[in-house]
């Protein structure tokens, strides 16, 4: 498995996006990226932590960040979880799972003893160079955000 770290170079990518745009990492290069990974479109976790990041854009566009969400539904999935809860940034559809693996995200997960393979919820904060700068592994959605804008101020 792949485990990537700070200092390391985020690996580039081209998803589609919810409006079925192709969407590269390497255009955001001269902005700070915030890429999180969420396993499911519109489950409780996952809605409330694109929520979170919703409501703080303000705050992270003025830190010259920018936001993108990444999960392997697909772009139709990703446009109604876009709509339903007006989300205002990109959530880039990985259907076949190889942005997953790259990061190192794609892992073994365990529920009530049953195995399976699932995304662990991570952010990676990259730099305007594209230079892994933190990760957040096992992420509790609750203070996420918080914690962002918190890191962002030392950066």
């Amino acid at each position: 498995m792949i485990h990537l770290s700070d200092g390391a170079a985020a690996p580039d990518f081209t998803l589609y996006a919810d409006d079925g745009r192709p969407v590269s990492l390497s255009g955001f290069r001269g902005r700070k990226v915030v890429l999180y990974f969420y396993p499911k479109d519109d489950t409780p976790g996952c809605t409330q932590e694109s929520c979170d990041f919703r409501d703080s854009l303000a705050a992270l566009s003025g830190a010259g960040v920018a936001v993108l969400g990444l999960s392997r539904d697909g772009v139709e999935s990703h446009r109604k979880f876009k709509e339903k809860y007006a989300l205002n940034f990109p959530l880039l559809a990985d259907e076949d799972g190889a942005v997953c693996a790259a990061y190192g995200v794609w892992v073994e997960k365990s529920m009530y003893g049953k195995k399976y393979m699932g995304i662990e919820r991570t952010t990676f904060l990259i730099d305007e160079a594209g230079k892994i700068v933190r990760i957040w592994r096992k992420v509790k959605v609750p203070g996420h955000v918080e914690g962002i804008l918190e890191a962002l101020k030392a950066v």
